[in-house]
């Protein structure tokens, strides 16, 4: 069941999404070579807290830590550790936090130092591919067109994208109704209604989109061990311009 937030629920969602947010954009700063991805891990959870917010992926499912950090060709909720980041890594981070009864879920792909001009691409057309569905983002359409539109701009450059992964809805519960699949026709699924909240989540691989999951239970890499890139933000659905929540200072 689909979830229609109130005008306070919608306040309440801000908070949450801003210190997600922000602890992006923290994580995006730490992102260098020599650094071991628990030191981002540690970092962003101690900032969550300091906020009064709870990391929402942490015992998630039994999940073991605060934040997921996928590099290269891990596509999604690889578990920081004792790897250290390599000068040219494409880094995913996923972060979400819950605070005032609400989450808010946000990912971006950094680089570490300086990467070749095919891993800038692939992060920019992943990253351009959220703002394409996020065009159709408005009352009257369906799920399904910022589906397509997102499918459509990432293979028109020759990258596929994850089907056994998508976005979903975001509030009171980490994942809510609707899925928000990366791909599929236009003119399906739920119409779009005001006070929807949608984290809406491109994971665009740069080869084929077949991926396998490792032993550990959660990583999620690409099968041809090409890179991969992920983009996501929390929205609102208002009755006008879609509303990014996932913001700090202007920047998503």
């Amino acid at each position: 069941m689909i979830q229609i937030k109130s005008v306070k629920e919608i306040e309440l969602m801000r908070r949450a999404c801003a210190v997600a947010a922000a602890a992006r954009a923290l994580a995006g700063e730490m992102t260098a070579p020599g650094v071991h991805t628990y030191e981002i891990d540690r970092a962003v959870h101690d900032f969550i807290v300091k906020q009064g917010a709870v990391p929402s992926f942490l015992n998630y499912n039994g999940y073991p830590r605060s934040i997921c950090i996928s590099i290269n060709d891990e596509v999604i909720h690889g578990i920081p550790g004792s790897r250290m980041i390599k000068e040219g890594d494409i880094v995913s981070v996923d972060v979400g936090a819950f605070l005032g009864g609400f989450h808010g879920d946000c990912a971006a792909t950094f680089v570490a130092g300086a990467a070749d001009e095919s891993a800038e691409k692939l992060i920019e057309v992943t990253r351009q591919s959220f703002f394409e569905g996020l065009k159709l983002a408005r009352p009257g359409y369906r799920v399904s067109d910022i589906s397509h539109a997102i499918q459509a701009y990432a293979e028109s450059f020759g990258y596929s994208v994850i089907r056994e992964y998508v976005g979903h809805g975001v509030g009171a519960k980490l994942h809510e109704d609707p899925q928000v699949p990366n791909f599929g026709k236009p003119g399906h699924g739920p119409r779009l209604i005001p006070g929807m909240t949608l984290a809406i989540e491109p994971m665009i691989n740069m080869g084929k989109a077949d991926i396998r999951l490792l032993n550990d239970g959660w990583t999620v890499v690409t099968a041809d061990g090409k890179p991969s890139a992920h983009y996501e933000n929390t929205v609102l659905i208002t009755n006008g311009e879609p509303e990014i929540l996932t913001v700090v200072d202007g920047i998503c």
